[in-house]
């Protein structure tokens, strides 16, 4: 009786599943070129934007395949009226980038929840600033590397 058991039991076919995760992207995003500084930007777009980002104490941690981890510096703004985040983030630090498939944009303008601001607005309005030489928007899903960024809640 026990070997028929056991015959059956390697007999059984065995199932496949495969798990698919779907990430959700609540952040709109914007690339930036510019030939100033992170401080000289900074303020331009906070005069022009009304913004208030300011240097983060600690760097943006982020992790790729290819690269492993790396850290950037950035700049933060909580909107708490309009529940929006504002992440102004340095693409390339220490010869690393925070989204390699696009090494030429210098910073990425993230707005996490934005759900009251007109990207479209805001680039033709980056693009106008004397310290930007061109700006786009991309969408996250367009690169693998976007799946590493968490953007945590900073206070």
């Amino acid at each position: 009786m026990i070997n028929l058991v056991l015959l059956f039991f390697f007999m059984a076919k065995q199932h496949k599943y495969n798990l698919t995760l779907e990430t959700n992207y609540d952040y709109d995003m914007i690339g930036i070129c510019s030939h100033h500084s992170d401080y000289r930007l900074v303020w331009g777009l906070n005069e022009l934007l009304r913004l208030k980002l300011v240097k983060a104490e600690n760097l943006f941690d982020t992790h790729n395949k290819k690269t492993g981890f790396s850290k950037h510096p950035y700049f933060f703004q909580r909107k708490e009226d309009e529940m929006i985040d504002f992440y102004l983030i340095k693409n390339k630090h220490e010869g690393k980038f925070l989204i390699p498939e696009k090494q030429q944009i210098d910073y990425f303008l993230f707005l996490v929840g934005n759900q009251t601001i007109d990207v479209e607005d805001w680039l033709l309005r980056i693009k106008t600033h004397s310290s930007v030489l061109t700006a786009f928007t991309f969408e996250p899903t367009d690169f693998h590397s976007t799946e590493n960024l968490i953007f945590e809640e900073q206070y």
